[in-house]
């Protein structure tokens, strides 16, 4: 074939990356044998799959061809790579083959043993017939990846990517991605093993990089790419196969790439710096790498520069536990390469911290209307002591649920604020329904100053909750409250925004200041100063309405300066009668950071009422809830319309 010149107005990604995908299980417990670990935390992994991730979260247009197991690990690559904004079409669903897995655990510093579960796995059965030529001709590049070429059959289905990729005028790149027990050249406890030597292997690659315009990989890498025994050497020979990029990884000595000749001093080349940072993990880092490097390397960016953001990226990995979910957003990065950071762990930095969770959620939320039944003192009132009826109210609360989707109707933007305590029911029925957003209260009612529900310690209540479950926290907080008062409310709200971070999920904080005090103009905008000064950055929060525009403007640039990632406030209702909530809609319609609506007891009060004492049936309650729901998002939705017309 001969080779097009690239028209980059008809390509659509930016880089295909070609290979491994498995689902990694890395040992929460650090310092530690992979005997001894006792849970295991979960990420999608493999070369490829890290690279189209890391590259996605980068800006770039990135995708993977590969192929996964008809099977719940297969799905959930598949969904992860969806939410990073990885396009999926060039994975296939295997029906007979099981997604691989890697079980991981950080022993010590630079010292990681691993198990790779990998016998006549999804991804090594990858073949010819997976590769799309228009997938490949829609993309400015290909990686190619090491293990992909250990078996025939996956080998020629790289080939044919690098034939037709070269047909359409795309780049070549291989990540040389060297794992000898990959290759039946070491043991099953030997997945950590980074260096055998192999004249098979070696005569793999060697005929690899002639079609290929960047060789990266790490020292060892490097010498079974070339079969030599000494890196000057292994070089040189890689330069006479190739007059691609070379690209040599050294870890926290960062890299050196060389464009032309080898030279005989290799310090020579253009030296990529390290960054001094504390190693914890050093799985993964590669991937970063080779994800920083694409960036530049694909956007026409000078070598320095495009090692430097791959040094940064690796940077990210090391200082991290897992590979792909640690790896930096295109805003984390640039942060970090303007203002650097005070700590040798970057995963101790807050600000970094931050921005790498408000970049990387997993789904955005750009609206919100729930509807609020996480109440538990106010039913329990109606039963007024009544064991049969405190036993019905998990039935109501499923009903509420039902209520709720039949608003929704498969809309997204819909949601439940449900407890634990009654909500169990409730909270599988929520679970079932597509895209609703969940929320679960953990404050005990009516604490002041705040305590939790249940236990004080949240690290062993918040680490069972689904992982999409939000965290809702109320605190009756006014900022004229005593300073002793407020600071034992501050380090309890402290403490579940340092839970949330550590457990991964979401918070709300839902700030009532009325019941304590008057609610002037600035009062919730001092409030939520005050909180943000301890260092508080909620997810969301769940505010009473204000009573005018100016109040409003007050609470949006709060917000906005301290938190532009911020997902939004949601109102509350106090049971207030429907009218009054459609004046407090209207008032908040004007704010840019209220996005919605979180109404419980005008809602179901009523039909509680009528429910539990049995004068009303199902059909009544869900009938009457739905109504009353219906007609606040019809408000709400009407209200929003008129704003942009």
């Amino acid at each position: 074939m001969t080779q097009a010149q690239p028209d980059h107005r008809t390509k659509t990604l930016d880089v295909i990356t070609i290979g491994r995908a498995s689902v990694d299980l890395y040992g929460q417990q650090i310092g530690t044998r992979l005997e001894d670990i006792g849970s295991f935390a979960k990420s999608v992994g493999g070369c490829p799959t890290n690279i189209a991730v890391g590259t996605a979260r980068l800006g770039l247009r990135s995708a993977l061809i590969t192929r996964v197991g008809n099977e719940q690990m297969g799905r959930f690559i598949r969904e992860q790579l969806e939410r990073e904004g990885v396009e999926v079409s060039g994975i296939a669903t295997d029906p007979e083959r099981l997604t691989a897995l890697v079980l991981l655990s950080v022993e010590a510093e630079g010292v990681s043993p691993m198990i790779f579960y990998r016998t006549d796995c999804a991804d090594m059965a990858l073949d010819e017939s997976n590769i799309d030529e228009a997938l490949i001709a829609s993309s400015r590049s290909i990686v190619v990846t090491g293990t992909h070429f250990s078996r025939a059959h996956s080998e020629a289905a790289q080939k044919k990517a690098i034939r037709l990729a070269k047909a359409h005028g795309a780049k070549v790149a291989f990540d040389i991605d060297y794992r000898p027990n990959l290759w039946g050249l070491a043991g099953h406890e030997a997945g950590f093993s980074r260096y055998v030597a192999s004249d098979v292997v070696s005569e793999k690659y060697r005929s690899v990089l002639p079609d290929c315009d960047l060789i990266v990989g790490t020292e060892e890498e490097v010498l079974i790419a070339s079969g030599e025994a000494d890196l000057l050497s292994a070089l040189r020979t890689i330069r006479s196969l190739s007059s691609g990029t070379i690209v040599l990884k050294r870890g926290p000595m960062g890299c050196i790439v060389y464009d032309g000749p080898i030279p005989d001093d290799l310090e020579q080349g253009i030296v990529g710096k390290g960054f001094p940072i504390e190693v914890y993990n050093v799985l993964g880092a590669g991937d970063a790498f080779m994800s920083g490097w694409l960036r530049g390397w694909l956007r026409g960016e000078p070598h320095a520069t495009s090692a430097t953001w791959a040094n940064a990226c690796g940077a990210f990995a090391v200082s991290r536990l897992l590979c792909a979910p640690e790896y930096p957003s295109w805003e984390e990065l640039n942060y970090f390469l303007e203002h650097g950071s005070s700590e040798r762990a970057l995963r101790k930095d807050a600000a970094l911290n931050h921005i790498h969770w408000a970049t990387n959620r997993r789904r955005d939320i750009p609206h919100l209307m729930a509807l609020a039944i996480d109440h538990r003192s106010q039913l329990e009132d109606l039963a007024n002591g009544d064991a049969e009826v405190l036993a019905r109210i998990p039935r109501f609360k499923t009903l509420a649920v039902k209520a709720a989707s039949r608003v929704a109707r498969g809309r997204s933007g819909f949601g439940m604020l449900l407890d634990d305590k009654y909500g169990r029911d409730a909270l599988f029925a929520a679970g079932a329904e597509k895209d609703f957003w969940i929320g679960k209260p953990i404050e005990l009612p009516g604490s002041r100053p705040l305590q939790f529900e249940w236990s004080q310690d949240l690290g062993s209540r918040l680490v069972d909750w689904p992982v999409d479950h939000c965290i809702k926290v109320l605190c009756f907080y006014h900022p004229d409250d005593a300073a002793e008062l407020k600071q034992v409310q501050i380090e309890k709200l402290r403490s579940a925004y340092e839970a949330a971070r550590k457990v991964g999920r979401d918070i709300l904080i839902e700030v009532i200041a009325s019941k304590h005090g008057t609610l002037a103009e600035d009062t919730i905008s001092r409030a939520l100063s005050e909180i943000y000064a301890a260092g508080i950055k909620p997810d969301w929060w769940k505010l009473e309405p204000q009573a005018s525009a100016a109040a409003w403007t007050a609470v949006d640039q709060v917000i906005e300066t301290n938190d532009p990632y911020c997902r939004g406030v949601v109102l509350l209702g106090l049971e207030a009668p429907q009218d009054v909530l459609e004046a407090g809609f209207a008032a908040a319609r004007g704010s840019r950071t209220v996005k919605g609506f979180a109404v419980g007891r005008t809602i179901f009060a009523e039909a509680a009422k009528g429910w539990l004492a049995g004068a009303i049936d199902d059909e009544a309650a869900v009938d009457d809830m739905a109504r009353r729901f219906g007609a606040l998002v019809e408000v709400w939705e009407r209200l929003g319309e008129s704003r942009a017309a």
